[in-house]
């Protein structure tokens, strides 16, 4: 199955992380500076990596595929947009919306784990980008990114094989099925 753009690109940052105390990730606050410029979307009027920022790896991440980015693509749950085409289950590649205490989490699904959890791709999962596990029951949604066509968001929906989700193991590997 051929790699999605915007999957590339967010493999890209594995391992990214916050600087703890008054420094910051000088390619988290690129990421603030860039925002802005992809599609209409929010300026960042900060410039830190201590704010949540799941949300800025995804709107980034779609930004640099070419995607359609929510306009305040800082909120976790913006994400959950009538402007992308939600899905009635998670597909590759598809952004998923969740719950926390507090707020809420965005992340790329990338596959499950033997145990039926979603292996996201996100920024922000102990303060760094990573591929983690998060259950099915903190995931109030699924979106498929729309395209940015001439200055206007344009739906579409993934292929039928990327229902079939790969299964990873706890480090975001593909899990051998022989």
């Amino acid at each position: 199955m051929a790699e999605l753009n915007w999957i590339s690109v967010a493999r890209q940052f594995i391992g990214m992380r916050e600087v703890k105390g008054v420094k910051h990730n000088p390619a988290i606050v690129q990421m603030l500076d860039e925002m802005g410029k992809f599609s209409n979307e929010a300026r960042a009027w900060w410039r830190d990596d201590e704010t949540p920022w799941c949300g800025l790896f995804v709107g980034y991440v779609m930004g640099k595929a070419g995607r359609f980015v929510v306009r305040e693509w800082y909120r976790a749950k913006e994400w959950a947009s009538p402007l992308l085409t939600k899905l009635d289950a998670p597909a590759y590649g598809c952004i998923a919306v969740l719950d926390r205490s507090g707020g809420g989490h965005v992340g790329f699904v990338v596959g499950k784990d033997s145990r039926g959890n979603i292996m996201l791709i996100g920024g922000n999962q102990n303060d760094e980008v990573n591929i983690s596990p998060f259950a099915p029951s903190r995931i109030t949604d699924y979106y498929w990114p729309s395209r940015w066509i001439d200055g206007s968001p344009m739906k579409s929906v993934p292929a039928a094989h990327r229902y079939d989700l790969p299964v990873l193991s706890s480090d975001g590997r593909e899990v051998s099925m022989t």
